[in-house]
């Protein structure tokens, strides 16, 4: 019995992540997912019952998603990946709460707003070739450029600025906590 209360949070929690938060919607699914698991688990009892209802949501949603998307045949990565996105950006669970993984009344605007939504492949990849062009940065790299060229070039005056520097902050600090 706990591992059927574990196979129950873990189809929550899954629903949960796809932002199905109505808990009368909620339960009917879970109820859905595990009376298939049950029957999976009827004929091999050995299977754990999380990773049955695991597969079995992953089933439930794949069939929904090819039916909503009108791609069936496609292999599963494929189904999730772009019925997840869809529904994502559709904001399907949010507009349409128990429109997720109805297959008897899927709204008509439901189903305009997911195909509107579905990703398409772009164009196929081309080979380009690009040639190397110096950065412009500006006229103020170019002028740092130089002077840290000269100080480069003069070590002397490179260390003189240091000493000044140095003596100013001394100051700055010898004035600030008088």
């Amino acid at each position: 019995m706990e591992a059927w209360n574990a196979a129950y949070v873990r189809v929550e929690d899954y629903l949960r992540a796809h932002r199905i938060h109505n808990r009368l919607h909620q339960s009917r699914l879970i109820q859905k997912v595990l009376e298939h698991a049950a029957r999976r688990h009827e004929s091999n009892p050995a299977q754990d019952p999380t990773t049955l209802a695991a597969e079995e949501a992953e089933s439930l949603m794949d069939d929904w998603f090819a039916e909503i998307l009108g791609e069936k045949g496609l292999p599963h990565d494929r189904i999730a990946t772009a019925g997840r996105v869809a529904l994502l950006v559709s904001d399907g669970a949010q507009k349409w709460p128990y429109a997720f993984l109805d297959t008897e009344n899927i709204p008509a605007d439901f189903r305009n707003a997911v195909h509107q939504s579905s990703m398409e492949a772009g164009p196929d990849m081309s080979v380009s070739s690009m040639v190397p062009r110096p950065i412009d940065l500006g006229t103020i790299s170019e002028v740092a450029g130089e002077t840290l060229e000269r100080f480069e070039r003069w070590p002397i005056l490179r260390t003189l600025l240091l000493w000044i520097l140095f003596m100013a902050s001394l100051t700055v600090v010898f004035f600030a906590t008088r």
